[in-house]
């Protein structure tokens, strides 16, 4: 297996890659999506991937050039860029809605795949949903009291429609009229996944790329008025089963799937979807409690036996990255640095204790 790190749009610079090659990894996930800040809210390096206000990205999709030059400096420092992380909103948001510029979107996605394929990056990862990541709270939950995320449904933020305009928690039309996008259904969520999987998999096919899924989170049957889709870890299977391909894959949160609550626990989640060869890369974090009440936690402290779990995927097939998406902020000059330097070394150790690590 192959140890990996996730970076956000301002932080893949020449410098971070070398830390990531010093820290032990061999490849990249990148996010591309841009905002304009709009209120005193956590860093994006350190919100995990909280949208906090507007996207910037509205008329340019990403093209062949600039793909290609971001894997050239990823290179350049000696590792792989494996993955693209994210759609931007302004790109897809009627797909995500049925709404009236759907088809357009639609071949947004696909010049967009294409590019990824042509600049040679093997992996988009997306969420399909339309409340996305919403509600998480700081916290010293971690051990040492390191700085954390963590969900819960008691103290936490109260729940609230989503205004028009915004979807994923940003904002992609700040002109839009006022009101709030109407509610949707469970089964109106997967037939509309279920179409963009048909139109946009034999693209992808063509292409080279795997469109990898990230399951819900929080993991709850729906959020704000909105439903969710992969909120038991059974339902990847139900995501899958949609467009047969090894380009319908997944992209394996496994601390998500840990929050959930369904008929699999995270262990038979890794042995289900590693055999079938359905994971594309693996985000490797530890959790403690949960959906409704959880936090996350160091990768060695949590409610996961991350060994075994690393053992699951060795013994099931997996051989692809793993990164450590979120981890504490460590009491340092460099919080984020410090916190993604103590993961990839255990990691690390992980594989190399299983004789796994490529």
């Amino acid at each position: 297996m192959k140890p990996g790190i996730g970076f956000y749009r301002h932080m893949l610079t020449p410098d971070n890659f070398r830390f990531a090659r010093q820290a032990g990894a061999t490849h990249v996930v990148a996010h591309l999506v841009d905002y304009f800040a709009t209120g005193p809210r956590i860093p994006q390096s350190e919100s995990h991937g909280d949208g906090w206000g507007i996207v910037q990205n509205q008329d340019h999709l990403w093209t062949v050039e600039e793909l290609t030059d971001l894997r050239r400096a990823v290179e350049a420092e000696g590792l792989t860029l494996h993955a693209l992380e994210n759609l931007d909103p302004s790109h897809w948001h009627d797909v995500l809605l049925d709404g009236p510029r759907r088809d357009e979107q639609i071949e947004n996605v696909k010049t967009i795949v294409r590019a990824i394929g042509a600049a040679g990056i093997p992996v988009l990862g997306y969420n399909f949903s339309i409340a996305g990541v919403w509600g998480h709270v700081v916290g010293p939950w971690a051990r040492g009291g390191a700085e954390s995320v963590g969900f819960s449904a008691a103290t936490g933020p109260e729940e609230t429609p989503i205004p028009r305009g915004q979807v994923w928690n940003m904002t992609y039309d700040p002109d839009a009229p006022a009101g709030d996008i109407p509610a949707v259904t469970a089964e109106q969520m997967w037939d509309r996944l279920a179409r963009f999987l048909d139109e946009v998999v034999p693209v992808a096919e063509a292409a080279g790329v795997r469109l990898a899924a990230h399951p819900d989170d929080p993991p709850l049957p729906a959020l704000r008025g909105y439903a969710r889709l992969v909120n038991k870890p059974e339902l990847y299977q139900r995501l899958l089963d949609l467009k047969p391909s090894r380009s319908n894959a997944l992209e394996f949160c496994q601390g998500t799937l840990a929050e959930m609550v369904g008929e699999m626990d995270v262990y038979r989640a890794i042995e289900t979807y590693a055999r079938q060869d359905a994971i594309a890369y693996v985000h490797f974090r530890n959790v403690q409690g949960k959906v409704p009440e959880y936090h996350e936690v160091f990768v060695d402290e949590g409610d996961v036996d991350m060994l075994r779990a690393l053992r699951l995927y060795a013994a099931n097939g997996y051989d692809g990255v793993i990164i450590p998406d979120h981890t504490p902020q460590m009491t340092c000059d460099a919080p984020w640095h410090a916190g993604m330097a103590y993961a990839l070394g255990w990691i690390r150790a992980g594989l190399r204790s299983l004789d796994a690590l490529d």
